[in-house]
């Protein structure tokens, strides 16, 4: 059921509808090196055929899940014969082609650049991060999209309906069977395909010749459970933890649910969503509500120790309040500015009188001396008390945010500051000395 030509592919609109460059550049035989980038079953490898075919080029196809520089440097060589021989260009489809090692991946960059071959690449993986930026360079990357519901039907439609190379309308389906077929295709052109030549063998076709219809009882035969696209490692693992991620962050306890609900559906462990949920309570809610932090390890405990389904609950719950918490990324970003810092600034010695002195000899040196004891101060507060290196004194890193209890927090650190302030006068007026006018 391989579409022929370009009018009978369904989906990527965004490419091929009139007009789009990608159309344009197939129709004008205008070759160029590119990369299909998508999810299975969107016609990839369909396209790549149907652009060999509209511009009378080879077509070779090798697979890097099985092939290596043998493979490669093979249909380099027909590429090269069918070039000087019958003055044909070769379109060269690598499939996955991600799973290439740098060095497999270099051996095409000649025969691109002097144009042996023009390289089609279809992959399921970021090429950004797959793939070597020489390649990268001389290829055009075209992200395909999974199809929708619609353009699902219309393919299930067509293959009961061809004459030739489908069932020439002696199959039909019920509504029920179709909605639950598409729905477990998930937008996977293929997989629409292949569950319905499995169901197909569910039904008997009568004597006379009448349409047999498949209902929705055949189609639950032949599903499975593994029906929705998730690829644990893949582009949509890091895409819908991303999403999830974001839902909270955003305030939005139903997007958060929704997609947690999306990645236990494609069979993620719960584990490491509890593990993301306890780093989402300390990098977006933090201080503003402490109380997260602390519903997030519940969680992971819970699911540690009762597994599915309470434990998925118990994150469910963690989740939808940390949505709905007050939001501050204020000792995230405190502790990254101070992480830069201790990375690029000299290895500052400890000041003296933060150090302790457990020796003679160390109290010799004035470790510890004239370091003041908190708990003996006023308020339990050493005003204007220094602990810092010498070189970054008064350096504030940590900014509480006008939300949840970080309001309180605020108010106090503003109070102590003023404190270390106005101590920093008034040893200046036992003194007898102004202050700094810096």
């Amino acid at each position: 059921m391989r579409p022929r030509q370009l009018d009978d592919f369904f989906g990527q609109q965004h490419l091929l509808a009139p007009g789009k460059p990608l159309r344009d550049s197939i129709a004008g035989g205008k070759l160029h090196s590119m990369i299909f980038w998508g999810p299975p079953g969107v016609g990839k490898t369909t396209l790549a055929r149907l652009i060999a075919e509209t511009a009378d080029a080879s077509f070779q196809s090798i697979s890097a899940v099985l092939s290596g520089v043998k493979e490669i440097r093979a249909a380099i060589q027909q590429a090269e014969m069918e070039r000087t021989q019958y003055g044909r260009n070769t379109i060269l489809f690598v499939d996955e082609v991600h799973r290439f090692n740098k060095s497999q991946q270099d051996a095409f960059l000649p025969f691109v650049e002097n144009g042996t071959i023009v390289l089609v690449g279809a992959t399921t993986e970021n090429p950004s991060f797959e793939l070597n930026n020489a390649l990268l360079s001389r290829c055009r990357v075209y992200v395909l999209q999974a199809l929708d519901d619609e353009q699902i039907v219309g393919v299930i439609q067509r293959a009961l309906l061809d004459p030739e190379r489908g069932f020439g309308g002696k199959l039909r389906m019920s509504d029920e069977a179709l909605a639950l077929l598409v729905s477990a295709a998930d937008g996977d052109a293929r997989k629409s395909l292949n569950l319905l030549e499995i169901a197909s063998d569910f039904v008997t076709l009568d004597d006379e010749g009448e349409a047999t219809i498949i209902e929705r009882a055949q189609v639950e035969q032949v599903m499975t459970s593994d029906t929705r696209r998730f690829d644990k490692g893949g582009e949509y693992f890091y895409d819908q933890i991303s999403a999830l991620h974001k839902a909270v962050r955003g305030s939005s306890p139903d997007g958060a649910l929704y997609w947690y609900a999306r990645m236990l559906d494609g069979g993620c462990d719960p584990l490491y969503i509890a593990r993301r949920v306890v780093r989402m309570a300390s990098e977006d809610i933090g201080n503003a509500d402490p109380r997260a932090l602390r519903i997030a390890l519940d969680a992971w405990d819970v699911q540690e120790r009762l597994g599915s389904p309470e434990g998925e609950l118990a994150i469910a719950q963690a989740l939808a309040y940390m949505a709905a918490a007050a939001k501050s990324n204020a000792v995230y970003s405190a502790f990254n500015a101070v992480m830069k810092d201790v990375r690029s600034m000299p290895s500052h010695e400890v000041p003296l009188h933060l150090r302790n002195a457990p020796t003679k000899l160390m109290k010799e040196q004035n470790y510890g001396a004239e370091y003041r004891y908190a708990h003996d101060e006023p308020q339990g507060f050493a005003a204007g008390e220094n602990y810092f290196p010498e070189a970054l004194k008064n350096k504030q890193y940590y900014q509480p945010v006008d939300r949840g209890l970080e309001l309180k927090i605020a108010e106090k650190l503003r109070h102590l500051r003023h404190l270390n302030e106005t101590s920093a006068i008034q040893r200046y007026t036992d003194k007898d000395e102004p202050p700094c006018n810096g």
